[in-house]
């Protein structure tokens, strides 16, 4: 069994309590691509036993986030679950922002917020951050590939639909946003509605995938998710090729889906016309 599972996790639940409930259904390890705080809900991909290995060739995908901020304070955490550090009277004109939004489309400098996974000498920003020590952390590049405001939803909320890649850090850009123009800001509410090839269509809510008796029906296969070139082994190719014998077949230079015959194995990467399995997946 190889594949993918895009669950919808509901806002409140964990990540890891998600995840939890595919392996028991499959009796099987499993991965997943994407962490989403337990205040935000949406598409979770999780992989089944090897496919799991395909997420580093997933982690640049396209995602795409429907966002709700709110103006007038800010918190440590930069979301509306942590501890209000600051509050200001100025809120922000639905003009107002439309007009710097193009400000923050394209590559651009972010700092993480210190509630995150990003490690200071080994240590994780949240676990720091709650311990009460002092730290900074580095502006590093993310890619936003387009932001929209969608709606007021009252006086100082409003809701935003984010294109970007990943690494992105929407409470990030809360922050930002409301800096901007002259405000404080936090993120109230988070849904991921995608993510490469993963969507709301394509998945399956938590709850109705642990009371299905058939949960085998919402596998996506794990050659559908990656988009490289389809590159087919002869037997005598790929027998070599796993047991380690490695000859120039003339490949280009590339990443490569690798099937042998019809059956997929996973990624290979071509190296002056020897191409090796990197993510094996058989």
């Amino acid at each position: 069994m190889k594949g993918f599972i895009n669950l919808l996790k509901p806002e409140g639940m964990s990540s890891a309590y998600a995840v939890g409930a595919v392996k028991r259904k499959f009796n099987m390890p499993c991965g997943h691509m994407g962490t989403l705080d337990p205040m935000a809900s949406g598409v979770l991909p999780v992989g089944i036993s090897k496919a799991s290995r395909l997420f580093q060739y997933l982690l640049d995908k396209e995602k795409t986030y429907v966002a709700e901020f709110k103006f007038g304070f800010t918190t440590d955490t930069l979301d509306v679950t942590g501890k209000t550090e600051a509050q200001t009277t100025v809120i922000p004109t639905a003009k107002e922002i439309k007009s710097v939004l193009g400000n923050f489309v394209g590559d651009i400098a972010q700092v993480p917020p210190k509630y995150s996974a990003k490690c200071i000498d080994g240590k994780r920003g949240y676990q720091l951050a709650r311990k009460g020590v002092d730290f900074t952390l580095d502006a590093k590049t993310v890619t936003i590939l387009g932001i929209e405001l969608l709606s007021q939803v009252d006086e100082n909320t409003f809701t935003f639909k984010i294109d970007c890649k990943g690494g992105t850090y929407i409470r990030s850009l809360a922050r930002d946003i409301a800096l901007s123009v002259g405000s404080l800001g936090v993120m109230s509410k988070l849904e991921r509605t995608a993510s490469g090839i993963f969507n709301l269509a394509n998945g399956v809510g938590v709850e109705e995938f642990k009371d299905s008796d058939n949960p085998e029906k919402y596998i996506i296969p794990a050659e559908e998710v990656v988009s490289f070139e389809k590159l087919i082994l002869t037997n005598e190719r790929a027998t070599k090729i796993l047991n380690g014998v490695f000859e120039n077949y003339g490949y280009a230079d590339g990443i490569y889906r690798v099937y042998n015959q019809n059956e997929f194995w996973g990624i290979g990467e071509s190296k002056q016309g020897v191409l090796k399995i990197v993510a094996y997946v058989r």
